[in-house]
């Protein structure tokens, strides 16, 4: 279940209040679903009770309590709990789960995509700055994604290698300044982008010249000049793209180093044009982002050999310890202990073997995480992994950042996918003499979801995802 849909849930739950006369509200037009709060649980947390509470005329407390069987009884909802001076923590059901990774692998990298084109029109426009126009770019993309038709604008023409070695266009140039704002009418004039029609790219990949599949109306090819000479209708207010500039030529990084450079940060803050960005490393985010997905594509060619593939369901056997947060191995490992069957160990035991001892690893690997992180409490099968929580976020993610013109947040979000993806990678295949079960299916089709996701996000970022790295 993603968070639109938990949303539709909360609206239907206050509707059936009012119905049965229980609340005398008008039922708002959307209910607000984020991450669980301090002193919150479960998967999501709605103040649709707060928001209730003055115009019901009752406290918040009263007004949840309400609410709480209505949301708890619906479909993909497990638990619902009061907390606080009246919040909702929701708790998904496994089904949910399991239907969220089948959504992502149905959808694949254009999941949290709009389902078609809508009515709204955003003319964007910037400087000739390159940190600007790589955002203005970014946002286009997002935009598009969203089903907005997008038509971007620079104040004078960009230069060749901007285009070739960053993959960015923009649509017109022109000489005048460009004021603040949102187009408001639905129509669409000649020369502007439509809404992200490809299908057919492969994930990770994108266009020659950085787009998705949008150009090809537009006579650009990778041969191509990067701006056409078509000036703007001045009727047309435009959204103006000026965050803080590049403090020097990122164009030493190469096109993904460089972008990720330029985009990661806010757009208020000074980003980091420094080599930093091409080192291997955990500390790098990029690198994690990039070495998480060309792991889940190993594990999927790790399993092919070994027989099996994925399938949506619970991650975690009924019966034995959790053995997500171990440490990640290599996916062809054949000689690690059964997961059920290792017991926690302090850090500080002599029978734990060493991790130098492995196969050989970077400096700072992402994979180098510490065992004591093990929990050593039975799982709940139906309790969603926090990987899922990650990836039921992205349409909401993909959403506020077209809205805020925020590409940052989707840069921000694929890093917190990544960190979630890594523990699972470890119980991926079976180990020893184990043999593929439903579980190691179903945690399968997680990390390929998790894969979607992130070769998704990047290909909005104009980033390339590799198989291998």
């Amino acid at each position: 279940m993603t968070p639109v849909e938990l949303s539709r849930s909360v609206l239907c739950a206050v509707r059936r209040a009012v119905d049965e006369g229980e609340l005398a509200v008008a039922v708002p037009e959307r209910a607000v679903v984020t991450a669980p709060g301090p002193g919150g649980c479960g998967d999501y947390a709605t103040n649709i009770a707060l928001q209730l509470a003055r115009p019901a005329g009752q406290p918040a407390l009263r007004v949840a309590e309400i609410l709480r069987p209505h949301l708890a009884g619906a479909d993909g909802v497990a638990d619902v709990v009061v907390t606080g001076p009246g919040f909702l923590n929701i708790r998904l059901g496994g089904t949910a789960s399991v239907a969220l990774v089948e959504e992502i692998l149905r959808r694949g990298a254009r999941y949290g995509y709009a389902n078609g084109p809508s009515a709204d029109f955003v003319a964007l426009s910037c400087p000739r700055e390159v940190r600007a126009v790589v955002v203005m770019d970014v946002v286009a993309r997002i935009l598009s994604s969203q089903g907005a038709a997008v038509r971007t604008h620079c104040e004078a023409e960009l230069p060749q290698e901007w285009a070739d070695i960053l993959g960015v266009r923009v649509d017109t140039v022109g000489g005048g300044s460009s004021s603040a704002g949102r187009p408001s009418g639905p129509g669409r004039p000649v020369g502007s982008r439509r809404p992200d029609e490809s299908s057919g790219f492969r994930p990770g990949e994108s266009n020659g010249d950085g787009r998705q599949g949008n150009d090809a109306g537009l006579g650009l090819g990778p041969g191509s000049r990067a701006t056409r000479h078509q000036p703007l209708p001045p009727h047309l207010p435009h959204y103006a793209v000026r965050p803080v500039p590049a403090p020097l030529d990122p164009l030493f990084l190469g096109r993904d180093a460089a972008r990720w450079a330029l985009l990661h940060p806010a757009e208020h803050d000074r980003p980091r044009v420094t080599d930093e960005h091409l080192v291997q490393r955990e500390s790098n985010p990029l690198f994690r982002v990039r070495y998480a997905y060309a792991r889940t594509r190993a594990l999927t060619r790790n399993a092919a050999d070994l027989g099996f593939s994925a399938e949506p369901g619970p991650v975690e056997p009924s019966t034995g310890h959790s053995t997500d947060q171990r440490t990640p191995q290599p996916a062809d490992h054949r000689t690690r202990q059964s997961a059920d069957q290792r017991t926690p160990q302090p850090a500080d035991h002599r029978t734990r073997q060493s991790a130098d001892q492995r196969t050989p690893q970077p400096a700072d690997h992402p994979t180098r995480h510490s065992m004591d992180q093990a929990d050593p409490t039975p799982a709940d099968p139906f309790t969603p992994h926090p990987l899922q929580t990650a990836l039921a976020d992205h349409p909401r993610v993909l959403a506020q950042a077209a809205a805020h013109r925020a590409p940052d947040r989707l840069a921000r979000h694929l890093v917190a996918v990544a960190d979630a993806v890594l523990p699972l990678l470890a119980v991926v295949l079976p180990r020893g003499a184990e043999k593929p079960s439903a579980a190691h299916r179903a945690r399968l089709a997680l990390a390929e979801a998790a894969g979607a996701v992130l070769a998704g996000g990047l290909s909005l970022l104009g980033i390339d995802a590799p198989e291998h790295l």
